[in-house]
């Protein structure tokens, strides 16, 4: 689940106009990480007798978000599928991850699954969520650099080599402390009736990793002072808000509150919508009946073709996001014969959503690196 949007300043450059948003000023800071300071303050002032109506409505917004998110991932990782793993237009390299990412991993994921779903091994299977935890830590402090480095972008306002360093150090550094913190507090707990488990971590390396964590944010804040004197004094706020959000906010403080750990991915995914949207909107220009009224004329309210289009992206994304988590996990359960007094009764939602979970990160790993053609020419117009 990593948005490395690691981009060539020299292509970008040429891409994006100084002040471009991906959607405006207001629009981009709400997406990329300003509700997270805004929502936040207001859960912790919740009564106790509302969390549970609250805790209730969260679920569901994270559903409506969190499902087209993962939904979009697919739906672009394997759009020309074929012409990806035949290296037509991609390099040996990305080619290769492309093959890695769409075939290699999910086979291997769908063969452990089986085996330790055949074989009753609630352990291993418990394992998995722990690896899920790790991945999605991992994804988050990635993405939330991600969005700095697009805005960065955007507003025409480089980072350095050096600087993308710091900032990639610091984001890992306070990732490690998230996970080493959670095998610290929770030795073993349930996760859609299955147990998992984490490792015991010992105390000293938690404390080497809180004093990376807090060297790294301090050379971090130094740097941005460095680059805001630079930039006449100027920086791409917004993106510094998405990066901030993503790892102190959405990782390190994420257990500060029950409504704030549900909250989270509905954050997290809407700042995943903001650029996968502003980039499929992109591609349905570059279609040349793009500003073609659609058919029926009762259509045309929605405005020219390519607006419709990306509608049904969004729709389909949540089609494809309610079959996955929904009705391919309840199909399964019913047609595929287990041992429920030992696995449980909700086995295969807690595999599909580990697996989609884990399998995020590996496709958007390719999808938004450096070097993908697509990236460069649909993100930053």
């Amino acid at each position: 689940m990593a948005l490395d949007l690691s981009v060539d300043a020299s292509a970008a450059k040429a891409a994006a106009p100084p002040g471009k948003y991906l959607f405006g000023p207001v629009a981009d800071f709400l997406m990329l990480g300003g509700g997270a300071f805004l929502v936040l303050p207001i859960l912790l002032l919740v009564p106790l007798k509302y969390e549970g109506p609250v805790a209730a409505t969260m679920v569901i917004v994270a559903y409506l978000v969190n499902y087209p998110h993962f939904a979009h991932s697919y739906q672009i990782f394997y759009r020309n599928f074929g012409r990806k793993v035949s290296g037509n237009g991609y390099d040996r390299s990305l080619q290769l991850r492309y093959i890695f990412a769409g075939i290699v991993v999910p086979v291997i994921m769908g063969a452990f699954f089986a085996y330790g779903a055949a074989t009753a091994n609630t352990r291993l299977l418990g394992y998995a969520a722990n690896a899920m935890f790790f991945f999605v830590g991992w994804h988050y402090v990635k993405q939330g650099y991600g969005m700095l480095m697009v805005d960065a972008v955007l507003k025409r306002k480089f980072f350095g080599d050096r600087d993308k360093k710091v900032l990639l150090v610091n984001s890992y550094a306070v990732w490690i402390l998230a996970w080493l913190q959670t095998n610290m507090a929770v030795t073993q707990g349930k996760y859609y009736g299955l147990e998992y488990y984490t490792f015991a971590a010992p105390s000293w390396i938690a404390n080497i990793a809180l004093l990376a964590a807090v060297a790294s944010t301090a050379a971090t804040v130094l740097m941005l002072v460095n680059r805001w004197r630079k930039n006449g004094r100027a920086l791409p706020y917004n993106g510094i808000v998405a990066y901030v959000a993503s790892l102190y906010l959405w990782i390190l403080i994420a257990r500060i509150n029950p409504l704030w750990l549900l909250v989270v991915p509905a954050l997290h995914s809407l700042q995943y919508l903001a650029v996968v949207w502003r980039y499929q909107t992109n591609v349905e220009r570059d279609v040349a009946d793009a500003a073609r009224n659609p058919e029926p004329k009762i259509l045309s309210v929605l405005g020219p073709l390519y607006r419709l289009r990306v509608l049904g992206f969004i729709v389909g994304g949540g089609a494809l996001g309610y079959l996955g988590f929904w009705l391919i996990p309840f199909a399964l359960t019913a047609l595929i014969p287990y041992d429920k007094q030992v696995l449980g009764s909700s086995l295969f939602f807690f595999i599909v959503l580990i697996f989609i979970n884990v399998h995020h990160y590996f496709l958007d790993n390719v999808m938004w690196r450096r070097g993908n053609p697509e990236v460069s020419k649909y993100l930053f117009r």
